[in-house]
């Protein structure tokens, strides 16, 4: 699939706070800015790729996007991830003939959902998780405990990864959090679960984005400087019935995965959109691509490795914990920041310089159950 299929459209939605919009509406304004952006309309998608929480999923959005010529749908959910997984199938579809213009679609809101149990009474890991309180902070928090723990780990290294995406926001006009903040300030927000503070936490907001994977073929017909898709990979990881560790994510295998298919390594990668739902995840996520070594990403972030002019920049638009995360899930989000930066089209501030590639990657779920998903993507004049 290497070098088959390539980005040529990307959007994302400038808003943050959209309590006049429904979520299929967020889902067509960003198909019509990632067309726009490609110079194509609807006529000209054939493939369709979405989460399947809202209605029918993709079935439901078609008809309401106005997409009238399809011949491929997906409505894969991981969570967070979906959206990587779904770059990596619209990739492979592409690169099969299955379909020609894949589109790729977020659409999220937050206002007036009401948080009940995480889990529905009818998952089969409820009655041994939901009874007990067992939350997504919870979770990741005692995820946080393990690692410093086993690998000492500190408060002063997870809060290096929240000021950096803080400082990087700050240059980004649709963040929705653009102060910067400083180690000290975030170190001495409220705890909320032992040892995660306030600010060792993602922002939650309305919003989306969009993507268009298409062929290497038709996009040298457009005017716009395209994006390959190099490499993909996904996987789960679960509880291993009781014997859990939480010392690490899927991304031990989705990451080499896709560095494997797009013939790359870690040290190759000029710039990393890293999910980054909390802190932790972020430390553990890089350990687990191979960007430093297992327990050594505390280290790693607090030697200003992950800021603008570092080893390896991470989310240059302030990421998950500053700029958008979009329903609880910002995988659309790491897409989009990784196009930008390839193209040369990030805040002049945080622009990567000479960016041949870059890697961005999506968790969805907990720590201790979750499906990660990894793409490498190249310049397309590169």
């Amino acid at each position: 699939m290497s070098g088959k299929a390539v980005i040529i459209g990307a959007y994302e939605h400038p808003g943050r706070d959209l309590p006049d919009r429904s979520a299929a509406q967020i889902h067509a304004e960003v198909a019509s800015g990632a067309l726009a952006d490609a110079g194509l309309g609807r006529q000209d998608v054939d493939g369709y790729f979405c989460n399947g929480q809202l209605g029918f999923g993709a079935i439901s959005l078609a008809e309401y996007i106005g997409l009238k010529n399809l011949r491929y749908t997906d409505s894969t959910f991981t969570g967070g991830s979906s959206y990587l997984c779904h770059v990596g199938h619209a990739a492979l579809a592409v690169a099969s003939g299955k379909c020609r213009i894949a589109l790729v679609t977020q659409g999220a809101r937050v206002r007036g959902i009401v948080r009940g149990p995480k889990l529905p009474p009818d998952t089969p890991e409820y009655p041994f998780e939901a009874p007990y309180g067992e939350t997504n902070i919870g979770i990741y928090a005692l995820a946080a405990q393990r690692h410093m723990h086993e690998y000492g780990t500190t408060s002063r290294q997870l809060a290096e990864v929240k000021a950096a995406a803080a400082f990087h926001a700050q240059y980004n006009p649709n963040a929705l959090l653009r102060k910067p903040v400083t180690v000290d300030e975030v170190l001495a927000s409220p705890l909320v679960a032992d040892p995660l503070h306030r600010l060792d936490c993602c922002v939650v907001t309305d919003g989306g984005g969009a993507v268009i994977v298409t062929t290497p073929e038709i996009a040298a017909g457009l005017k716009r400087l395209s994006v390959k898709v190099l490499g993909h990979g996904e996987a789960i990881k679960h509880t291993m019935s009781g014997r859990v560790d939480m010392t690490y994510t899927a991304a031990v295998w989705s990451g080499p995965a896709a560095f494997k298919e797009a013939s790359v390594t870690p040290s190759d990668i000029d710039y990393a959109s890293i999910y980054d739902s909390f802190t932790i995840t972020v430390l553990m996520t890089l350990e687990d691509l191979g960007f430093c070594k297992k327990g050594q990403g505390g280290a790693f972030a607090a030697d200003g490795a992950l800021r603008i002019g570092g080893r390896l920049p991470v989310n240059t638009d302030g990421g998950g914990l500053c700029n958008n995360h979009p329903g609880y899930q910002g995988g659309m989000v790491k897409i989009i920041e990784a196009v930008r930066q390839l193209r040369g089209e990030a805040q002049p501030e945080v622009q990567v310089k000479n960016c041949e590639l870059a890697l961005a990657h999506g968790t969805g779920g907990g720590i201790s159950r979750l499906c990660s998903a990894t793409l490498v993507l190249g310049r397309g004049d590169a």
